[in-house]
């Protein structure tokens, strides 16, 4: 895997094969990204990124000036490479080695991007558990986005608060938000 952009554009980082993970392919990482900086302005981003393993999706936002990430996973390969790999490049990633749901049950964390990147076999029950938890916990911010990595073959549009998907090859990424309803009430 590589940085795509930032202060560490095109640095290669290789993780242990032994780590069960299928990281973010570049071309759909870069796609994702034009999305996120059309939107946000990263370096005021607080990022949670569930299911980190490689840790692919925060390096990219550490390169490009997030300072606030926060990167759970609840394999100690994952959290330890991550760890190692932040230290090496002075990224500043708080790893929390954790099972994502129970992590949810409890943070008090709100996020601007909550990035979600479980296995592609997770059953549509699982998937939606991860909306509910941050939806009911109230974890997102009121313009942030939930993004859930998933395969082609899994559908999360029938999902409250689905807002749109981006496909690129067998990888998709669904967008979640607060209505217009929830966000004017907030106004009022």
């Amino acid at each position: 895997m590589r940085i795509i952009s930032g202060k560490y554009k095109g640095r290669r980082i290789t993780a242990p094969k032994k780590l069960p993970v299928r990281p973010t392919t570049d071309l759909a990482k870069e796609s994702l990204f034009n999305i996120i900086n059309n939107e946000f302005y990263i370096d005021k981003v607080i990022l949670l990124d569930l299911f980190s393993g490689t840790g692919n999706i925060s390096y990219e936002f550490a390169s490009r000036g997030c300072t606030q990430i926060t990167a759970v996973d609840a394999d100690y390969g994952c959290t330890e490479f991550i760890g190692k790999t932040a230290e090496e490049f002075e990224f500043d990633i708080n790893i929390i080695k954790s099972d994502v749901f129970k992590f949810l049950e409890r943070t008090k964390l709100k996020s601007k991007i909550i990035f979600a990147d479980p296995p592609y076999n997770f059953s549509d029950e699982k998937f939606a558990q991860i909306r509910q938890l941050v939806f009911e916990k109230d974890l997102l911010v009121k313009s942030g986005y939930l993004i859930i990595e998933h395969s082609e073959y899994t559908n999360l549009e029938h999902l409250e608060h689905f807002s749109f998907f981006k496909k690129y090859g067998s990888c998709v990424f669904s967008f979640f938000e607060h209505t217009q309803d929830e966000s004017s009430k907030e106004e009022e």
